[in-house]
């Protein structure tokens, strides 16, 4: 029995884009699709690159939104700094869901194009520096992997700068809690940052009153389940690492899975961590 062929140009759908813009146009997907190039012939090579390019990707959309986010935050629109933060949890939750696709390299798989990479490695991502930097982690030593592009580092540098996403938290917490007049004001984050006994003893303050002080404390719990998914990533990029090329030296000289475990233990946040032990 013949089947008449669906003609969805029949209820309206445009089939002709020599005169309009199509779906490609738009997102430049000709651009896209012609930037990988896997330097062997090795068939997982692909994967790798791939791998890594959406990441950056995703990373470029985290520092979209951080940016806006403490923009928001100093205009006092918290309704959409609270979207946008949990829209980066999500993020990262996608970040974590692609290392299971990676994992299916094994080895062997790894060590027929590794050489290909020559000094080069994700330990020189200048977005996931930048990533670090907005959220407060800030290590200036690791400026110097970007001095190599002038504009980078300019960018980085400008970003080290000014008061990190945490700082301005910090500089709420303060404000709100102590008034515009404060007596003592926010004290400046170091680096690295390690809880804070007066930010820790006010953020104490409003997880006793969340009545009271409840947009402080939604704050709280969005930059904690924040840096939850932002802790699994780092870890499933350790165990991930370590199940791949074990603990050999990475491609940029690190130590590979201790130097990755060793960044485990940084926090972002410490003072809404550490608090949870004292209430």
């Amino acid at each position: 029995m013949s089947q008449e062929v669906y003609n969805p140009g029949a209820e309206g759908a445009k089939l002709n884009f020599s005169d309009a813009m199509s779906y490609g146009d738009y997102l430049h997907l000709d651009g896209i699709l012609s930037q990988q190039h896997p330097l062997s012939p090795a068939h997982d090579e692909m994967l790798f690159i791939i791998q890594h390019q959406t990441s950056e990707l995703w990373m470029k959309l985290i520092i979209h939104e951080m940016m806006a986010a403490r923009d928001m935050l100093k205009r006092g629109d918290t309704a959409n700094m609270f979207k946008m933060l949990a829209r980066v949890a999500r993020i990262f939750e996608q970040l974590n869901s692609a290392w299971d696709v990676l994992r299916t390299m094994t080895p062997a798989d790894y060590t027929r194009f590794r050489q290909s990479l020559g000094p080069s490695s994700g330990f020189q991502s200048y977005q996931y520096r930048l990533i670090e930097y907005l959220l407060g982690n800030r290590n200036p030593t690791m400026l110097k992997p970007h001095e190599h592009v002038p504009e980078v580092h300019a960018l980085l540098k400008a970003e080290l700068a000014r008061p990190s996403f945490y700082d301005e938290v910090v500089r709420l917490l303060f404000i709100t809690l102590d008034g515009s007049d404060a007596a003592m004001p926010a004290p400046e984050l170091e680096a690295p940052h390690s809880a804070h006994p007066e930010i820790m003893a006010r953020w104490k303050i409003v997880y006793q009153d969340i009545d009271r002080y409840w947009m402080l404390y939604e704050l709280g719990e969005k930059l904690v389940d924040l840096e939850d998914y932002f802790r699994r990533w780092r870890f499933n990029h350790v165990t991930t690492v370590e199940r791949v090329i074990g603990f050999k030296r990475g491609t940029g000289g690190t130590s590979g899975v201790n130097y990755l475990r060793r960044m485990l233990g940084v926090e972002l946040f410490p003072e809404l961590w550490q608090l949870r032990g004292e209430l």
